[in-house]
């Protein structure tokens, strides 16, 4: 299985935080594609890169059914005799897509001046389905923080 990386540093402009949430990153099974894919997410690292201050940030990662308006980003094969990949990815939402409700996979509060990774244990990791433009979003959300934020995300497909 091929294994890819890309951020939201990779396309687009980075989007201010605000109170309701901001997209940082999604990945969707590939609309029109002849044969759709499944990914599994392995690794993924948020944190912010602003002025640094003590402010709540949220992050966390919903399921969802469509994708908003964002920057396609062409994810980087950790190895480089690898194909590109089947799965779509984007970053920087300007417009939010279909969150599907009470589907959060995982959820974490931190300080702003903290960068946060998580990484799966062996089976654990979450998965995209192969169903057209659905997939996993990453998000953030602060009440008073304001600027931006980075997150990065490892899959398989």
């Amino acid at each position: 299985m091929a294994r890819y990386n890309f951020s939201n540093s990779n396309a687009g402009s980075k989007q201010n935080m605000t109170s309701g949430g901001i997209t940082l990153w999604d990945i969707t099974s590939l609309t029109g594609a002849t044969t759709l894919r499944r990914a599994w997410i392995y690794d993924v690292t948020f944190g912010t890169d602003g002025t640094p201050a003590d402010n709540t940030v949220t992050y966390k990662i919903d399921r969802q059914t469509t994708t908003g308006t964002r920057s396609t980003v062409v994810p980087a094969p950790l190895d480089s005799v690898d194909a590109a990949g089947l799965i779509t990815c984007g970053c920087n939402t300007t417009i939010e897509g279909t969150v599907t409700g009470a589907t959060q996979l995982l959820e974490i509060a931190t300080n702003q001046r903290a960068t946060y990774r998580w990484v799966a244990a062996p089976g654990g990791e979450m998965v995209v389905p192969a169903t057209t433009l659905n997939g996993l979003g990453g998000r953030a959300k602060s009440p008073a923080y304001t600027s931006t934020a980075v997150g990065t995300v490892a899959f398989w497909e």
